[in-house]
């Protein structure tokens, strides 16, 4: 019998399509030193058969993923940084143009966009619960606030500096189980022209590529113009707007107004038609998107081991949170890559969660250019293609596993 349980959303049947098995909490990378027991999930996902949210069977605690050590830093790619002092921009321009306005950021991390907010003179508040990361933002003139977002929360920064103009949510709202309170208190805590805009990894892109990665155990929901849409209405929005972005390797943007205060841009429309015309969460195409899944993995581990047993040397590239899945759903480890380079200084010198692949700074890589390089930060290929041309000098290949799995 294939597994259901109860949608987060509509209390809908959600049906499960895809098991990538236990699974380690994606940013837990571990001291090697470190004999305690790891934290293991089962990470599996499925689509509400009445409003086809596309979400997670099980539900992970927040606080086992955003506290203090939490390592993820928005700014820490060049691209990020030019896409969020862009998207400041774009909404003092559009929703924040008035008199005295205020933007509220969920999951500000370390302020990389309210950072333009707050150099702009515009009342902002950046919501945080990572205390490690928050301190960053704090550094360049951001105010902060260390709490997770949800409807009292709302009520409270409501009363003590009024409706907001704008709220803002970058690769967060997915991660947020409890919707129902969130949108309560994003409704409770709007201006009566107010906007809530957010952008996430898009299941359309996710479902065509085949990025399996994009599944976590942050990434709670995976969202749809459809969904969105569904999801909006039960709680007194609308979606007014989308943009398709090439960041993270596929995300929208959504916009969402109280309903009936804007007139929905065409690209609404459009969106909905395509989706409904690709049918994302039909059995068929779910089924398609979990056979090219496994016949990935298939082909990535047969490619891996063909390398290790000619004698090639293959490192990991990019220490991402995603990547936790693709080694632990792949059984890729210490036998089949010698290290993953990463930039980050908290994760170097640590195992990787589940798989315990040793992660080293980014000079062990351009010491001693291995023969191929895993590209787990995929969804930045451009940028680290860029950047790393002397490894393509030196006779390097990058293997790839989006959509398909191959060397270029």
């Amino acid at each position: 019998m294939v597994p259901t349980a109860t949608c987060r959303v509509c209390a809908g049947t959600v049906t499960e399509f895809m098991d990538f098995g236990r699974q380690p909490l994606s940013d837990a990378f571990r001291d090697p030193a470190d004999t305690s027991e790891e934290f293991f999930y089962r990470l599996a996902v499925g689509a509400c058969a009445d409003c086809e949210m596309v979400q997670m069977m099980e539900e992970v605690p927040r606080e086992r993923m955003f506290h203090e050590g939490y390592p993820y830093y928005s700014s820490g790619s060049s691209v990020m940084r030019d896409h969020f002092r862009s998207t400041a921009q774009k909404l003092l321009a559009e929703h924040a143009a008035g008199d005295d306005p205020f933007v509220v950021e969920l999951g500000c991390n370390d302020g990389v966009m309210l950072e333009t907010v707050a150099r702009a003179g515009v009342r902002h508040l950046g919501m945080e619960p990572s205390t490690g990361v928050s301190e960053v933002a704090r550094d360049k003139g951001v105010r902060v606030r260390n709490a997770f977002f949800e409807k009292a929360t709302a009520l409270r920064i409501r009363e003590e500096d009024g409706p907001a103009d704008v709220v803002y949510a970058a690769n967060t709202f997915c991660h947020i189980p409890y919707v129902d309170s969130v949108l309560e208190g994003i409704t409770a805590l709007l201006a009566p022209g107010g906007v809530f805009v957010f952008e996430d990894p898009y299941f359309g892109d996710v479902s065509e590529k085949a990025s399996f990665d994009q599944f976590y155990d942050e990434h709670f929901f995976l969202f749809t113009a459809t969904s969105v849409r569904n999801m909006a209405r039960r709680f007194g929005l609308e979606l007014v707007d989308v943009e398709r972005l090439p960041t993270h390797g596929g995300e929208l943007r959504y916009t969402l107004a109280r309903e009936g205060s804007r007139t929905p841009a065409p690209a609404v429309g459009a969106l909905l038609a395509e989706e409904d015309k690709r049918a994302l969460t039909s059995p068929e195409v779910l089924s398609s998107f979990t056979r090219r899944v496994g016949e990935n993995r298939e082909r990535l581990v047969e490619e891996l081991r063909s390398l290790r047993d000619q004698g090639r040397r293959v490192v990991g590239y990019g220490a991402t949170a995603k990547s936790a899945t693709v080694l632990n759903f792949c059984g890729i480890g210490p036998d089949l890559l010698e290290f993953i380079c990463d930039t980050t200084p908290a994760k170097q010198g640590r195992l990787t969660p589940g798989s315990h692949v040793m992660v080293r700074d980014h000079g062990a890589f351009t010491d001693s250019y291995p023969d191929y390089a895993l590209l787990l930060a995929w969804n930045h290929a451009e940028e680290i293609m860029a950047k790393e041309t002397g490894f393509r000098d030196a006779g390097g290949r990058w293997l790839r596993y989006v959509p398909d799995v191959r060397t270029t």
